[in-house]
């Protein structure tokens, strides 16, 4: 199975553009992971303000939201958000 093209919301971007360089690395390569192969990395899910269930994987004290569109094979990481827990 091939890798999904990855989509990053820009104000993820940004975010991650104020970070510590460690935080940076660490969630980078999260963003790839989740690119090659996005249903196996969830720890969880939640609804978005729509309803609509994101995946979520916690990386470096933060939880990844991103959303899985098999049909166009996409993966958009939506937002970015510090972790309830490590």
């Amino acid at each position: 199975m091939s890798a999904y093209r990855l989509l990053v919301d820009w104000e993820v971007i940004e975010k991650i553009n104020q970070l510590p360089r460690q935080t940076r690395l660490a969630l980078r390569q999260a963003f790839s992971k989740i690119g090659s192969a996005p249903d196996q990395l969830s720890d969880y899910r939640e609804p978005n303000p729509r309803g609509i269930p994101l995946d979520v994987h916690l990386c470096a004290g933060f939880a990844i939201k991103y959303w899985i569109d098999f049909a166009d094979r996409h993966v958009k990481v939506l937002d970015l958000e510090p972790a309830d827990h490590p």
